[in-house]
């Protein structure tokens, strides 16, 4: 006979395991998006790409994430989970496909766009059925920092291991154009099974008598979501360079001619970011932002100087002090944001920070690419580095003054996701 207390355990089984089925998903799909890092040498060498091509050809999958977050990223809130997170591993495949069966300019344009609409899907939606399906496989540890813990590990974590299991597959393994997508695309097919068997979280038929809140902030607090959206845009400037233009930059300026060696610089700065983040989870955002404001500028300067000293030891050393301080200046700000939300309004919010933040990771990449064109690549480094810290500095100054975290670190100690995009989409 079937007891209560063995249909509340099978629940509990089903809800952890779709917890890491979905984790798991969420990993994945982050490292198809950095897949292309350590093949943009290969692209350029191959059809005679310029380093702005390259750039935009990276650079396209934010179109795509972008209008998902704007978009798209409020849906899983009226249509459920799983209904949001099984199209994103379907665009994702689809991406896979086409970027391995179309390996032109084209084909690299559309699949980006396609990678993109992927990521922000799942990244709008995935942390939020984590923390769903944690809560009812274990409910008496509902409001546990596990769920957002594991996400961000996953998620920064996927974003580190994509340069590096492409660049492992284009030196040893056959076709590098070709072989990764077709890895990941079978990877992320076999995740959709898991994933469709995984228990839906959402009421969908009371989210739907409900309507989407407007962006709205709380009183007084648009200067300090202005300053968040900033820090986030410059954070994920750095990331955007080394994904599009690190494997080059050490190819060429290193001349070292390994694709597993020309993915470990973007490897190193998203792992650091991954890493910062987990180790200092429980700290304070007050504490954590003027650590995340010291780091970055000392790993740009070093990546800048790496050009005059070209060793790897101290491109990884540069590319790992800048992942770690844009990883906690990221965390900080995706935490004011939510601060800053009206609670009613907390998704419209993050959706417009996402917006902004996404947008920081290819327009300030495209700029560097064109500008290289015109002067050197180590003074252009510098004045990079610069105009970053420096637009840096003045956003973190203006958050420190609106005292929003003062009055919410505490509060936020390990509770939300900094770095994952769906940190407040709940």
């Amino acid at each position: 006979m079937i007891t209560a207390t063995t249909t509340r355990v099978a629940t509990a089984s089903r809800h952890m395991a779709g917890f890491w089925f979905v984790a798991i998903a969420f990993l994945t799909l982050m490292a198809f998006g950095t897949v292309p890092t350590p093949l943009w040498s290969i692209y350029q060498t191959r059809d005679h790409f310029g380093a702005t091509t390259v750039t935009v050809a990276f650079a396209v999958m934010v179109v795509g994430a972008a209008a998902s977050f704007r978009l798209l990223g409020h849906l899983s809130d009226r249509f459920g989970r799983r209904r949001i997170i099984v199209p994103a591993l379907l665009v994702g495949i689809l991406s896979a496909v086409v970027l391995a069966v179309w390996p032109d300019l084209p084909g690299l344009i559309v699949g980006r766009v396609l990678t993109g609409i992927a990521v922000g899907l799942m990244a709008s939606t995935a942390t939020a059925y984590l923390t769903d399906l944690y809560s009812e496989a274990r409910p008496a540890e509902t409001g546990s920092a596990k769920p957002g813990l594991v996400a961000t590990a996953v998620n920064l974590g996927g974003l580190a291991l994509g340069p590096l299991v492409a660049g492992a597959l284009a030196q040893w393994g056959p076709a590098p154009l070709h072989t990764s997508y077709i890895v990941f695309g079978a990877l992320m097919a076999v995740l959709l099974g898991l994933v469709l068997s995984s228990p839906e979280t959402v009421d969908t038929e009371a989210a739907d008598e409900s309507r989407p809140v407007r962006f709205a902030l709380r009183p007084g607090q648009g200067a300090v979501f202005g300053a968040a959206a900033a820090v986030g845009f410059f954070a994920f400037a750095v990331m955007g360079l080394f994904s599009s233009l690190g494997a080059i930059i050490v190819r060429g300026e290193l001349g070292i001619t390994s694709y597993f060696v020309s993915g470990l610089a973007p490897f190193t700065a998203f792992a650091a970011s991954a890493v910062a983040q987990l180790a200092l989870g429980r700290v304070t955002l007050a504490k954590v932002l003027p650590i995340g404001t010291v780091l970055f500028p000392i790993g740009l300067a070093l990546t800048a100087v790496s050009l005059y000293q070209p060793t790897l030891w101290l491109a990884l050393t540069a590319a790992g002090l800048a992942g770690a301080g844009a990883g906690l200046l990221f965390k900080s700000a995706v935490t004011q944001a939510v601060i800053a939300a009206d609670p009613a309004s907390r998704a419209g919010v993050l959706a417009t920070f996402f917006v902004i933040a996404y947008i920081g990771t290819g327009a300030p990449s495209i700029a560097f690419s064109l500008v290289i064109q015109h002067i050197a690549l180590k003074p252009a480094m510098f004045g990079f580095a610069t105009v970053l810290s420096v637009g840096t500095f003045a956003a973190v100054a203006i958050a420190l003054r609106g005292g929003s975290t003062q009055r919410g670190g505490a509060a936020q100690r390990g509770g939300l996701v900094g770095g994952s995009a769906g940190g407040g989409h709940q």
